[in-house]
């Protein structure tokens, strides 16, 4: 595709270091241990999802719900690919047609399997004080006395989800104990059992389980930390820039309002970039007035409210600043994600997720 028939507002997507994240993930692990990616909300809004390349480098995949499941099948993706949270009965159909795993800890789920005679894969959801989703691992055994008689289907798996894994040691360890004794219950008792899975990505830094044969990381997989610490254990390398650039400038006298509700009133003459990303594609209106956006190397600050489609910058104090010039909304290394997000009161990966469809993806291999 022609970069230059695109939005001037892109993100571009890091393939090699996917890869490179990939491999230090695999070598932190033992190798025994398989990764599950979880490419769930347009692969935390990178759109890697949408590479069959990309994809064909995992036997299985993790998504949230059945939709997304769906789309894999539709662009050709034909290995394994796991829904994590509990889908409803209504979803039963598509989960069949597609030949989709499916996370379960529903009694109603379970009760609508036994009633259609076709095949599905399952992994059974353990809830070890995530507070969410999961059976009580005092359940273990009742919850699959409900299944084991039936031949449609099929237990492959059992995971949980650790709520604190960067935080909390104690709680933790607790959870895993909670889950190994589940985990040795349901194996005694069913022979088809394939993966087991307890660590996204603070659990595969911070908690490597032996009784586990496969993770799933997340932020992780695209660079980005988990936690404050996460660069210092393991050698990531951010996987998105955003970028955009000037599409109108001009110079104004002191005294001027910029943008609605006149939140910002310069007190000199002021030269002033106009930036075509705002609210509607992700940049937080809480950061007007007070981020910045780096041009030509320096920074300049928003002024002004961020609209839907647009933010202002002051660029008095940058020099030989033109139109069409590039801007980075974050570039990973004088802009960071995480210092942005929490400026936004957010997380990394909200900001990720939430960058808008309207803004292109552009896949680049530096």
């Amino acid at each position: 595709m022609n970069q230059n028939l695109l939005h001037p507002t892109i993100m571009e997507i890091n393939i090699n270091n996917f890869k490179h994240n990939i491999k230090v993930i695999k070598d932190y692990l033992n190798k025994d241990i398989e990764i599950m990616p979880i490419i769930k909300a347009n692969a935390y809004g990178t759109y890697l999802n949408t590479r069959l390349d990309i994809l064909n480098i995992f036997n299985i995949v993790g998504v949230a719900n059945v939709s997304e499941g769906m789309y894999l099948r539709s662009i050709g993706y034909k290995k394994d690919i796991f829904v994590l949270n509990q889908p409803t009965t209504n979803e039963i159909n598509n989960i069949i047609n597609n030949n989709l795993i499916v996370g379960v800890s529903s009694n109603d789920f379970i009760e609508a399997l036994n009633n259609i005679n076709e095949n599905i894969k399952i992994h059974i959801e353990i809830g070890t004080g995530m507070g969410r989703t999961g059976i009580n691992p005092s359940r273990s055994l009742e919850f699959i006395n409900k299944i084991k008689d039936n031949k449609n289907i099929i237990i492959d798996g059992i995971y949980t989800h650790l709520s604190s894994a960067d935080i909390d040691e104690e709680y933790t360890i607790k959870q895993l104990e909670s889950f190994d004794k589940a985990v040795n219950i349901i194996k005694e008792n069913i022979s088809t059992i394939r993966y087991v899975h307890s660590s996204a990505s603070n659990g595969i830094i911070n908690f490597p389980n032996t009784n586990c044969n496969l993770v799933r990381p997340g932020i992780i997989i695209y660079g980005y930390p988990s936690a404050q610490d996460t660069y210092k254990k393991i050698n990531l390398k951010p996987v998105c820039t955003l970028k955009s650039k000037i599409t109108f400038l001009k110079t104004v006298p002191e005294n001027t309002s910029i943008g609605y509700g006149r939140s910002y009133i310069t007190n000199k003459e002021t030269k002033i970039a106009t930036i075509p990303i705002g609210y509607a594609d992700g940049m937080r209106r809480c950061l007007s007035n007070k981020w910045h956006v780096l041009i030509n190397g320096k920074y300049a600050p928003i002024i002004g409210n961020i609209c839907m489609d647009s933010l202002m910058v002051d660029v008095t104090n940058i020099d030989n600043i033109s139109l069409n010039d590039e801007v980075f909304i974050w570039d990973n290394d004088k802009i960071k994600l995480e210092d942005l997000a929490k400026e936004a009161y957010s997380i990394n990966y909200e900001i990720m997720c939430t960058i808008g469809s309207r803004i292109p993806r552009i896949f680049i291999k530096k």
